[in-house]
């Protein structure tokens, strides 16, 4: 058993540095449509319950209530394929990607079913208390990924863990091109309070090494993508969430939906 994880481990040590080589190769958001600006807009939804809101502002969360009202068609992943893949001990293998618009029928790689808005909300709920973080929009490599001909007509609303989940990967890409693909939530900022006791556990769950311990203090670098994980998971409750654009679901929705047609 022993060496069966060390083979894994190994396997899993030079699967990594060979996406890292590729994702940071020049000119590489120029021509891999997963790169390219114009083919993929997601971001991370954080589930965070203390966000600093402006006044009547809704939560974040309502943005899938929003989409998934929209959509035409709302497909559940039978299983979450990256945990499945790397067999996840933290969180539950069984609750897969929420796949919405019409492309969503068209999936040939992994089994689902078809279900109506309050099924498509409580799959969406149950994900995210369990502790996993949707990240939504027009994900190029998800066409890929699912077996689907893209159309400009697949949603997707991934339900992330940050150990097993493919987005850990984008920590490799440089910011300059992450940055089109992958903007942060609209109106979304974070930040370190002076309650930070400099602990470090902000940095064992960020999926994207974004955060590091400096000289006895959490700081947050430039690649954030504001999913919250580092918040939530703070004993010291010393990071801040904030959203001050009470238009900031409307602007969101607005631009997922000149990516990706989902209704």
């Amino acid at each position: 058993m022993v060496g069966r994880e060390d083979k894994s481990s190994r396997r899993t040590g030079v699967g990594e540095k060979a996406m890292r080589a590729i994702l940071r190769l020049p000119g590489m958001d120029r021509w891999h449509p997963w790169l390219r600006a114009d083919k993929s807009d997601i971001r991370w939804i954080p589930i965070n319950s203390d966000i600093e809101m402006p006044v009547d502002a809704p939560l974040p969360l309502q943005i899938l209530d929003h989409l998934i009202e929209k959509a035409s068609h709302r497909v559940i992943v039978d299983y979450c394929g990256c945990r499945q893949g790397w067999k996840c001990k933290s969180y539950p293998r069984d609750i897969g990607c929420l796949m919405m618009g019409e492309s969503a029928l068209d999936i040939t790689r992994f089994p689902f079913h078809e279900v109506g808005p309050d099924e498509a909300r409580e799959h969406a709920r149950k994900a995210v208390d369990a502790g996993l973080i949707p990240v939504v929009g027009k994900a190029r490599a998800d066409n890929y990924i699912f077996g689907v001909k893209d159309r400009s007509r697949l949603l997707t609303v991934c339900f992330c863990c940050e150990c097993c989940c493919v987005t850990r990967f984008t920590r490799y890409v440089p910011v300059h091109s992450l940055e089109p693909i992958f903007p942060r939530l609209e109106g979304i900022s974070m930040s370190v309070t002076e309650k930070c006791k400099g602990c470090g556990k902000c940095v064992e769950h960020c999926y994207i090494k974004a955060i590091e311990v400096r000289d006895g203090r959490a700081v947050i670098g430039e690649m954030c993508r504001a999913c919250g994980r580092c918040a939530d998971k703070c004993p010291a409750k010393a990071i801040e969430v904030r959203i001050d654009d009470p238009d900031y679901i409307e602007k969101t929705c607005s631009r997922i939906h000149s990516y990706v047609k989902y209704d």
